[in-house]
């Protein structure tokens, strides 16, 4: 079994990265048997598709890395590195583009979304996005993709362009990729607005607890996240209709490993003046070591460059006979 997920390196873990992603990144780190193997990376070729000025996306990469060993991965365990470290990624979306159709790119709903009216002013690297997405996931053979709802679609187009090029090229070449829907994935939403998901580019820091926010910062951000004035039902059927307070207990309940309905059940009957408190608290007592271990981690450029290249190194040998064999089988002398 062989593992393979990414991450933008927006340069700050948030609590959405943590709990819809990284934790089960670790969880899957920690479960791996010797046969098996993960390989998460920092998605900065991807990155460009929005336009950063040169020390900040340095920065934002040194800065990510430090926050996922921060959160438990382990750069010993698992292949840790940074796609601008691995040219074969490039190299191999460049080939993927022969096989790639347009009309399949067309059908992405991400690029119809984030461009909206504008799509004449929108970049190439945006459209062809995914192709580079399928070139990470097929360059290693990866078996499985942890995917959440808005990634479905990708990695059905990595599945799509991997069978092309097999028979294209009359070869058994790329592994069609399943996804991986973890046992327990949460979809944390913004602290004010609990129908848009957490995400750093809200122009209001109040939306998200960072990795970096002390204990005083969540305490207020908890206590002022936007609720409502009804109290807590018994059972989790009693939220619906209620986004913000779904997205309350929801975080309470993932952050304890425990359901829905019996953080209903403890608060039942409560308004969220007694409610939120409890929530902060959980969530102090959780961010406050990997909050402690990021700040250690990102004052060592070096440090965190070395265990970058260990990566990058391991992902090149990993990656090679991948790339090798493509160019092979389109009949690319070398």
């Amino acid at each position: 079994m062989r593992v393979l997920s990414g991450i933008q390196p927006t340069g700050n873990l948030h609590l959405g990265n943590y709990l819809g992603a990284i934790r089960n990144w670790v969880r899957m780190q920690d479960e791996m048997d010797a046969t098996s193997q993960c390989f998460f990376f920092l998605a900065d070729m991807h990155s460009i598709t929005v336009h950063e000025g040169r020390e900040q996306r340095i920065r934002n990469v040194r800065d990510m890395a430090a926050a996922l060993v921060a959160a438990g991965i382990d750069p010993d365990r698992s292949v840790l590195f940074n796609q601008a470290r691995v040219p074969a990624h490039a190299e191999l979306a460049w080939l993927l583009n022969g096989t790639a159709r347009i009309g399949w790119l067309n059908r992405m709903t991400q690029f119809k979304d984030k461009v909206g009216k504008d799509r004449e002013g929108a970049s190439i690297g945006l459209f062809v996005y995914p192709v580079l997405q399928a070139a990470d996931i097929l360059l290693y053979n990866a078996t499985h993709v942890p995917v959440g709802e808005d990634q479905k679609q990708h990695l059905e187009l990595a599945r799509d362009i991997a069978a092309k090029f097999n028979s294209d090229f009359g070869v058994d070449l790329f592994t069609l990729p399943a996804p991986i829907i973890p046992k327990e994935s949460a979809r944390i939403m913004s602290l004010r607005d609990g129908s848009a998901k957490m995400s750093k580019s809200d122009p209001s820091d109040m939306s998200r607890i960072n990795l970096t926010d002390d204990d005083d910062a969540i305490m207020t951000k908890v206590k002022k996240a936007k609720s409502d004035q009804e109290l807590l039902p018994e059972t989790a059927g009693g939220l619906a209709g209620r986004p913000e307070a779904s997205n309350l207990v929801g975080i309470l309940a993932t952050l304890t490993g425990r359901t829905a309905d019996a953080v209903c059940a403890e608060f039942a009957g409560k308004g969220f003046g007694a409610f939120k408190p409890a929530l902060g608290e959980v969530l102090v007592e959780t961010l406050r070591p990997i909050r402690r271990r990021f700040l250690e981690l990102r004052t060592e450029d070096a440090a965190l460059d070395a265990i970058l290249d260990k990566g990058a190194a391991k992902a090149a040998t990993a990656a090679a006979p991948t790339l090798r064999a493509a160019y092979d089988a389109m009949g690319l002398m070398r």
